[in-house]
């Protein structure tokens, strides 16, 4: 009986997994951005349950925290939106010993949807930055530096502050870097303010794991980047040729 029962399992269990295999379709994604598209030909059942919960859900999206002069999106090697978010990096960056970091750096992955022109509000930022990341200090020798410039260089670009100048190859090789308009020195200790999910290595940054010393502060990067606007009020961006291409 116990023979009859195992092999049940395992001629089911086959059955199963070719059935599976059989089941499969090929899955295509794409990225869709949320915008007011988005409510043209709404759902009706859907309005009715999601009425009771607007008023609690615009408490927390609604409010204007100021004004963008310039839509942003994010992209490779350098976007409006992540020279943005890196400047907000060094920006926040003194929360340590109230001295600014040397550079910021920022994923472009992370950054999930497009900051609007005009009116800033919370549920933007929110949208652009979902993710519980923090603000994190990364303290490298300038030797490691070179490296994280290879890592950004082999990713095709990342979201540098103002301070970085690089020219890279369209193949992902290092050609030239610069920070604060000098050659980077190999001896001295650079301040990095980027992500804490970043300074862990991720998303191809490995030399940040070289870091001689790393601090996390208590700043999730969203509520930087709110901050950083409402400071402002009004808030812009431009290409500066902080990534070349050649």
């Amino acid at each position: 009986m116990k023979k009859f029962l195992v092999l049940l399992f395992l001629f089911s269990s086959q059955f199963s997994l070719v059935h599976y295999m059989h089941a499969q379709r090929r899955i295509v994604t794409e990225r869709i951005e949320v915008t007011n598209r988005l409510d043209e030909q709404p759902d009706a059942n859907a309005l009715k349950i999601m009425t009771r919960y607007k008023p609690s859900v615009d408490s927390v999206i609604a409010p204007v925290l100021g004004e963008s002069l310039v839509g942003m999106s994010a992209s490779r090697p350098e976007s409006l939106l992540s020279n943005w978010a890196a400047d907000v990096m060094v920006e926040f960056s003194d929360f340590l010993d109230g001295k600014r970091a040397d550079l910021g750096l920022v994923n472009v992955g992370g950054l999930r949807n497009n900051m609007p022109k005009g009116t800033v509000r919370r549920g933007d930022i929110l949208l652009i930055s979902p993710f519980d990341n923090r603000l994190a200090i990364a303290q490298l020798r300038g030797a490691d530096i070179m490296e994280l410039m290879q890592n950004i260089a082999a990713r095709l670009g990342e979201g540098v502050s103002r301070e970085v100048r690089l020219v890279i190859t369209k193949d992902g090789k290092l050609l030239d870097a610069k920070i604060s308009g000098k050659p980077i020195d190999p001896n001295r200790i650079y301040r990095v303010a980027t992500l804490d999910y970043l300074a862990e290595g991720n998303d191809g940054m490995t030399a940040l794991k070289k870091a001689q010393k790393l601090d996390v502060s208590n700043l999730f990067t969203r509520d930087c980047m709110m901050q950083s606007i409402k400071r402002a009020k009004k808030i812009s961006s431009k290409i500066e040729g902080r990534i070349i291409v050649k």
